[in-house]
């Protein structure tokens, strides 16, 4: 999928993990799913076709994060910010890119990402 086709859609989520290493060995053991680490912390995954990942820093029972892609962060975090949505965590980068997270009208948690 190209850059304007992946535009605004979900690109990637991530769950919580209280232990890192056994959430792998299920997922990996059930289903398939291939890892990289980055760091103790975090391990990204991918199914083959979806991508997310897994972090011992995020609570867990808050639920996963869906993280949507933009080509334009800067416009989309002023968009959310304008729509009423709750920055939470300003413009970051990490590897790969950068992003921000908020919290939406009914306070579900939400990324957007781009390179």
């Amino acid at each position: 999928m190209n850059q304007a086709e992946q535009n605004l859609r979900i690109d990637y989520i991530e769950f919580a993990a209280i232990d890192l290493p056994a959430l792998k060995q299920f997922y990996q053991q059930v289903f398939a799913w291939a890892f990289t680490d980055y760091g103790p912390h975090y391990s990204s995954f991918s199914d083959g076709r979806m991508s997310g990942g897994f972090s011992t820093e995020v609570t867990a029972g808050n639920g996963p994060l869906v993280v949507i892609y933009a080509s334009d962060l800067e416009a989309v975090c002023g968009q959310v910010t304008a729509a009423g949505g709750q920055i939470t965590q300003a413009i970051f980068s990490f590897p790969g890119g950068r992003r921000f997270e908020f919290l939406d009208p009914s306070n579900n948690r939400l990324a957007v990402w781009s390179e």
